[in-house]
């Protein structure tokens, strides 16, 4: 557990970076990425040269006996959601950082990019069960907020349900909302609260993960303990088909993933633990733009 003053200290730093990267980089990528996604109908007028004849008013047009436009505008604030995966899988990491760093990191940023947009942000944290939600709100005050629950909250249980969390996310947000699910997605059944969210909103999956959940390394016997079940087995890393089956098993769990998110219409981004999320993130806002 950290202390408040780790606490305090770790904000500003993830604040200062985040200011940055929010600045630098995500200002433009992120503002057209998802702005835009909305229209609101705003008023009829009368039919000008070089209007979208896809936008006529034909009751309107027939009632008056010459041409008249549908006039919308672009709905400029956001909803954004963060969905993050607080179990013990996630405390896993051997490169650079634990997964959790990186899941509190990319959210600190996206929670900084949304405030600065003049858009809401809220959190769902998840385990086995949804632990807490943060709903969605606008301002600085809001984001450093979420950024002290991301570097602080402790879940209760101990396995993940990516299912749950969405399902609650479906049920507690009524607007259009975009929604990134932070998590190492260890888990399976969740394709048709998936289809659902995607259905409604916005929703991009970024699956993290370790060298080490993909590769296992050659050093032997090994009693290895499963974080979310606390079960311990001993493991023989020195044999060659183990660690064949060990990475046959994480490409197994990536491919279910990437699988469900796409006949669900939605994006999955890969990043992995020491990796530059940042260069990650911005290929897939600006691939977004075009």
């Amino acid at each position: 557990m950290l202390t408040t003053s780790e606490i305090i200290k770790k904000v500003r730093a993830l604040e200062i970076k985040s200011k940055k990267l929010t600045t630098d980089l995500f200002t433009g990528e992120y503002h057209s990425a998802f702005k835009g996604r909305g229209m609101s109908f705003k008023e009829v007028r009368e039919y000008a040269a070089g209007d979208d004849i896809r936008f006529i008013d034909w009751n309107v047009s027939a009632r008056f006996g010459h041409p008249f436009s549908k006039v919308f505008e672009e709905e400029r604030e956001l909803t954004v959601m963060l969905l993050v995966d607080i179990s013990n899988s996630s405390l896993f990491g051997t490169r650079h950082a634990r997964k959790r760093d990186i899941i509190t990191e990319i959210g600190a940023v996206l929670s900084f990019s949304a405030v600065n947009n003049a858009d809401k942000i809220g959190v769902i944290f998840y385990s086995d069960r949804v632990e807490a939600y943060i709903p969605p709100k606008k301002g600085k005050q809001h984001a450093l907020y979420i950024v002290r629950e991301l570097l602080s909250k402790e879940p209760r249980g101990k396995g993940t349900s990516v299912g749950k969390a969405l399902r609650y996310f479906t049920n507690s947000t009524k607007q259009k909302s975009i929604a990134f699910v932070l998590s190492d997605f260890l888990d399976a059944g969740y394709e048709d609260a998936l289809r659902i969210a995607g259905k409604k909103h916005d929703v991009i999956g970024i699956k993290l993960y370790d060298n080490m959940d993909m590769q296992l390394p050659d050093a032997g016997l090994l009693q290895a303990e499963d974080a979310e079940t606390g079960k311990t087995r001993w493991v023989d890393s020195g044999n060659p088909f183990v660690r064949y089956q060990y990475e046959q098993e994480f490409f197994r769990v990536t491919a279910y993933a990437t699988q469900v998110f796409k006949k669900a219409g939605c994006d999955l981004l890969h990043v992995k633990t020491g990796d530059d999320y940042v260069k990650v993130l911005q290929r897939f806002f600006l691939s977004r733009n075009r």
